[in-house]
């Protein structure tokens, strides 16, 4: 499929093509794994304001 002239091409997330996470999903699976250690009882209560 030939691709139009002013169509922009999709491009790696870096240079090298490898997988990458943004800031937002980071953030997001250390809240579930905080979560889940308080709930868990991993983290004493005592540690929790």
């Amino acid at each position: 499929m030939a691709s139009k002239p002013g169509a922009s091409q999709t491009q790696a997330p870096n240079a090298d093509g490898k997988f990458s996470i943004s800031e937002d999903w980071l953030a997001f699976a250390v809240g579930l794994i905080l979560l889940a250690l308080c709930l868990t009882g991993i983290i004493p209560e005592g540690l929790l304001p």
